[in-house]
Formats: structure tokens, sequence, C-alpha cells
């Protein structure tokens, strides 16, 4: 049995391993201060003082310790953050301070592997001491607000919406070897894991029962576009030139002439789902197809998608046990040539089954990794000569540095193999392949106009009363197709849009404003984390400028940003090349906008509100400065951020102006938007003569807007409330 842990299981500086606590504390200065979307964890040993009571306190220790030892471990596995270490239990974060864009499901796998390796753990301690040995485990994902971390990779957290609450409410009802999650939770997991519904439970601190599941194990699906098939696939539109091009390259394959195409493009444009179309149909009959993808949190684990490629060409089941696989990969060699037997033992080893041969043991570390990547390279060119193959490595943004090495190799010998090599990634990843003739990069943008339309009647139907919704969902989605199918997706489960796919209609009494349509959780996150990879002084900037607006003129935000002028433009250069901003105007000033109102609304969203309320008035005070001769331009602006700002004697001032001069162009409705507005932000003034002289004058300039609006119960009300004040 495993000896006592760490005598220092305190502060988290003392369990983090050293390559996790590195990238934390490279990552803090981007996130002190910050609303995050996380998964919070809580596990605990069940019944500890029952079974620590009569024992010997080190005796206690040496069974304790190691329970815990194995909750972190599977915590660090993940990439999850163990923030506590509470007695007999912790508590974990996932997506803070490393931001992830899977969180959920990650601290989802880190409680399953937790629960198996306690379990293996107790039955030696049950065989030793007699004793029973189990945890408990409860998640939930939602906000909270990190407001630092320390020098001990401790984090200082505020939760918001009861995150926190309710996943440790989850582990408090959690039966002795169980994993607890809300409803909520279970959807964005759904597919990653296996769930049972427990019913509805009621839980202390809120009004209402809430739905709890219980994981009961890892489920099939292990991408989100497998998820997304599992529900069933929306039409695949817009994307004849990239299939065009598929096939000339699957032809010049076929002939011998081995081919390696790139699919590049950032998240949720496409890339997968254009592969599955390609792979499963009519045209890639008579061709293997052999398939892996890189993990998020498989970059730490060398050649994983190499042995997930390996077990899916051998068909090797997860139920299979050392010798099943070992006979599997051994027929399957012996089937296509008997000349690769000798190649068995990289391949048994890569599949974490015990090798029995001498040559092998004898080899040191960098003779057995040629050795590998040649075994592997050898098994899919001589399968080639057997039947054309398809190879396909997804998601090369998360490769370790061992697949890598064997795609590398893979590439020098397509040129007179039938081989397609198929690989997708997102513009960060770089590789060197780029000047081979029979290399071909196919880079995917967000559907077109007509391709978005198309989409959206298949996914919401053709009902006259989506035509506002529709509108609003491809103004924020830019064409992104995953974040268009989620943003629906949200719409139905939250009530907003009733009916069926394909024939949907607005609730009744839903309002379909912007307001309405909320940034879908999957969809946030795959923001989040792109956001969070850029360094502090980008990411910085880059929240200044979504305080401004979805359009940044260059002049306000050299303005109000806190980094000299050269490293602003630095900044910028890197936010335009990273395609976070684009330049919308040269003449007569230089403009930015950001690429996406979806991404300029994560921006905005993830700062605390004291510090967007210190920009917003800066901001007013900036316009005023940069153009005191051209104010009346920039009412609009002003207006809007003196009131987020706070500055309220100069929202009144601007409110009422930008009320004025709607007025003037007879946009009698934003008037009298502005002019309610105005009277909102006198509630905010000390009482006095002048606040009561600018209410009462206010209230007549609504008047006169309301009257052309033909809403004369507005006229009436607004005129009895003036009337005490004009006497």
């Amino acid at each position: 049995m495993p000896g006592p842990g760490p005598p220092t299981l305190a502060t988290p500086d003392a369990y983090t391993p050293k390559h996790l606590a590195e990238k934390i504390l490279k990552s803090k200065a981007a996130l002190e201060g910050e609303r995050k979307q996380v998964t919070v964890l809580f596990a605990d040993m069940k019944g500890s003082m029952e079974l620590l009571a009569d024992r010997d306190p080190e005796e206690a220790r040496r069974i304790l310790d190691p329970v815990l030892e194995r909750m972190m471990e599977a915590v660090h596995h993940y990439e999850g953050t163990v923030n506590q270490v509470m007695g007999d239990g912790i508590m974990a974060l996932f997506g803070a301070p490393l931001a992830h864009e899977d969180h959920a499901v990650r601290a989802c796998y880190a409680a399953i592997r937790m629960q198996e390796a306690v379990k293996r753990y107790a039955e030696g301690v049950h065989r030793e001491h007699g004793a029973t040995v189990r945890i408990r485990v409860g998640l939930n994902a939602g906000e909270v607000v990190v407001r630092a971390i320390g020098s001990d990779l401790h984090m200082d957290y505020t939760a918001v919406g009861q995150t926190t609450h309710l996943a440790a409410r989850m582990e408090q009802t959690a039966p002795a070897g169980a994993i607890l999650v809300p409803a909520a939770m279970q959807r964005l997991v759904e597919g990653y894991v296996e769930t049972r519904s427990l019913g509805e439970r009621v839980v202390k601190g809120l009004d209402a029962p809430i739905e709890v599941y219980e994981i009961t194990g890892p489920g099939s699906v292990r991408s989100r576009l497998h998820a997304a098939a599992a529900r069933g696939l929306s039409r695949f539109v817009g994307r004849a030139a990239e299939t065009e091009l598929l096939d000339q390259a699957l032809t010049r394959a076929a002939a011998g002439h081995g081919q390696v195409v790139a699919v590049v493009a950032e998240p949720g444009v496409g890339k997968s789902r254009l592969y599955w179309e390609f792979t499963h149909s009519p045209r890639t009959q008579g061709w293997l197809l052999v398939e892996s993808r890189s993990l998020s949190y498989g970059k730490a684990t060398p050649y994983l998608p190499v042995s997930e490629l390996l077990r899916a060409y051998c068909k090797i089941e997860a139920r299979d046990d050392p010798q099943s696989v070992r006979e599997k990969v051994t027929e399957r060699l012996r089937a296509l040539d008997r000349r690769l037997e000798p190649f068995l033992p990289p391949l048994l080893s890569l599949l974490d089954v015990p090798v029995e041969d001498d040559t092998w043991e004898r080899l040191d570390p960098p003779q057995r990794r040629q050795r590998t990547l040649d075994a592997v390279k050898r098994l899919l060119l001589r399968e080639s000569q057997a039947q054309p193959l398809l190879v396909l490595f997804e998601d090369l943004h998360w490769i370790d540095a061992e697949t890598q090495a064997l795609l590398d190799s893979l590439v020098e010998s397509l040129p007179t193999a039938r081989i397609l090599l198929l690989v997708n990634y997102r513009p960060e990843y770089q590789h060197g392949w780029g000047r081979k003739s029979y290399y071909l990069p196919l880079r995917l943008d967000p559907l077109l106009p007509d391709s978005t339309d198309e989409l959206l009647d298949h996914l919401l139907g053709d009902d006259p009363t989506l035509a506002p919704v529709k509108r609003l969902l491809v103004e924020r989605t830019e064409g992104n197709p995953f974040f268009l199918e989620e943003s629906v997706r949200t719409l139905v489960e939250t009530r907003v849009l009733v009916g069926a796919r394909g024939a949907y209609r607005p609730a009744p009494g839903a309002e379909l404003a912007d307001p309405v349509l909320r940034i879908p959780t999957t969809a946030r996150d795959v923001v989040a984390a792109r956001i969070d990879r850029l360094s502090a002084e980008d990411k910085r900037l880059l929240q200044a400028a979504s305080v401004i607006g979805k359009d940044v003129p260059c002049a306000l935000l050299e303005a109000i940003a806190d980094e000299p002028l050269e490293a602003v433009r630095r900044s910028l250069t890197s936010l335009q090349a990273n395609e976070y901003l684009y330049e919308a105007r040269l003449f007569p000033d230089l403009d930015y906008t950001f690429r996406h109102a979806l991404t300029h609304e994560v921006v905005y969203t993830s700062m605390l509100r004291e510090r967007r309320r210190a920009l917003h008035a800066r901001i007013v005070e900036a316009i005023e400065r940069l153009y005191p001769d051209r104010l009346v331009e920039h009412v609009e602006r002003l207006s809007h951020h003196a009131v987020r700002g706070e500055v309220w004697t100069s929202a009144v001032r601007y409110l009422r102006d930008a009320g004025t001069k709607a007025f003037g162009r007879s946009a009698n409705r934003e008037s009298a938007a502005y002019f309610e507005q105005t009277l909102a932000a006198l509630a905010h003034l000390p009482d006095g003569r002048e606040t009561t002289e600018q209410a009462i004058d206010t209230r007549l300039d609504l008047r006169n807007s309301l009257q052309l609006l033909g809403d004369l119960d507005k006229v009436a009300r607004h005129l009895r409330e003036a009337e005490p004040h004009v006497r």
C-alpha cells in the first residue's frame, strides 16, 4: 500500500505538478479580476470520521493521504486546479485559471478517474485494515469571479449564481461511490458521459427542486460533431468548392500519388463536418478509413492519437484485456503481411500491452521511439498497397510531439502511396509541409449569407414571425455554423422558441429581442478559451476595445489604453493577425471592428463590472477631449458610455441631446426612448431646483415624441407625473 502523502497538503504549490504550476503562473496576470465560466468539483471520503475515529493518527494519515493523492492526480490529469484540500476532501476548478473550452467534460472525466483509482486502492485497504474507503463527488458548471491568484497558486474567488454552492450540495447529497450533477450541467456533457436521472431533489438554498443526474461512466462521444450526430446533424450547406478540391485530391491519391489536405479554420466553422461528409460519401467507397484526433487534455500523453488510430485499425474495444489486444494485433499484422511481425513489439507497447521481447527490452528510449515511428508508418504504407487508404487526423492544434513526428515522417513517404492524409487544425498550429507539391491547404471561412439563410431555414423553418430572430442570429454569429446551431438550441431549451426542428415558432409572449439571445454556454467556452491564450497585454487591450463597442475608433482606443502608444500598436497588430479585430475603415480615421459580435460580447462580459464602469467613464472623458467641436456627432456614443460609466450629470446632458437630435430627424420612437432614459438618469442626481426643472423639460419633450407616436396613454401618465413639480 502507498505510504503517507507529502506533509504539506495545505497550499496548492505543494501538490500542483510543476508543468501545471508553470502554466497557471504564466496565465495568472491575464486572469486576475475576471468572470469565468468554470466547472467546480467537490470530492470527499464518505464516512471518514467513523473510519478514522479509533485509529492512531499516523495510521489514519496513511489511509487518508493516498485517497487525497488519487483525487488530486485525477484533477491534474485533466489540467484542473485543486484549489483547496479540506481534511478528507478537495475542491477543484476546471476552466480557471487555465481556460478550457471543454471544462465540464474534463471535470466529469476527472471524477470518473478518481472514483476508479480510489476503488482500486480501497481493495488493498480492506485487505490490510478491514476498512471500507469510498468517495463521493459533486459537480456544477457556471460562472465564478476569480479575483486573484497568489504566488502559492491559491485563488481568491467569489461564486456567482450559486455555482459553487450547488456543486457542494451535489457532493453532500451524493451516496458513497457516486458522482452527481444538476440537470443544466448534464446537458453540457450529454453523450460524453453516461448518466441516469435521479429525479427532482430539494436543494437547500434554492427556491424550487431541481433534477439531479448520476454519472455512471464515460460515454461514446469524443467530439462536438459526434455529439451533434447523436442528436441528428443539420443540413450540410455552402461547401461545394471545398468538396470539389477534396475529390480532386482523392483522384490523385487513388492513382498512387499520395496527397495531404489540411483544412484550417477557427473553432465552429465546420472543419470536422466537412471531413465527415466527405468520408461518409459514396465517392470514398472502396477506401479504408482510419481516423484519430488529438485531445485538448492529451498533449502531455505521447502517441495518444496514434494509439487510438491503431485501436480503430485493429478493431480493439475498451473491454478487451491485454491478451485479447495482443491476439487482435497479431492476427491483423499476419493477415496483411507476415513480414510486419518484427514490428509487433512497438505496436503492442503503443497499446500498453506488456512486451516479452529481449531485443525490444535492450533498446534505449531513442531507439524505441524510432522503431515505434517506423512500425506505424510501415503498417499504413503496406495497407495502402492492399487498398487505398484514408488517414484522418483531427485537431492538430492539440497534437503531442511524438504524434507530430509520425505525421512528419508519413508526409515524406506519401508521393508514391495510395494514401490521402486528411488533417485539420486551427490557425495557430504550425508545420513544415507547406512547400510540398502534394500538400493542399483549404482555408474554411464562415458561411456566406445565402448558405447561412439556408441553414437557418432548415433549423428554424420559414415562419414569417421568425424573421427578427434570424436577423439577430446572423448578426451575432457572422455565419459560424456551430454558433448558429448552439444559439438555436439555447432558444429552444429556454422556451423562447417552441415546436420542432424546421417548424419552430415564437413561444406565446416571447419577445425576440437581442437580450433574449443569450450566448450559448458551449459557444462562450470556445471563444473564452481562445481569448485566454492571448498575452496579458493583448487581452487587456482587447477588453478595453470591447468596452468602446463592436466598432472601435483607433484614436479612442489609444486614448483609454493603459499602455504606451508603441505597445498599443504592437498589440493591435497581434490582435489583427489573430483575427480578433479587423480594419473597418482607413479614412478619414482608422477604425477597427470585432470579427464576431459574439466575441465582442464574451470579452466584455468577462470583465468585472467595476473595471467596465471605470473604462466607460474614461471613454466619455476621452471623446470630450478628442472631439470638443464635434460632440453632436458623438452624442449617442457619449450617452451610452455616460450611463454605463455612471457619470450621471453627463448622462442626463447627452441623453437629452440625443433625444432632441432624434426628434429633429423624425425618429420619434428613438427620441422617446432617449427621453425616458434621461428621466431614469435624473433619478440618480440630488434633489433640487435644477434637477426638477430638467425633469419637467424632459417630460415635455417626451410628450411631443409620444404624441407623434400616438401613445396617448403614456402622454397622460407623464403629464400627471409632471404636474406636482409644475405647481
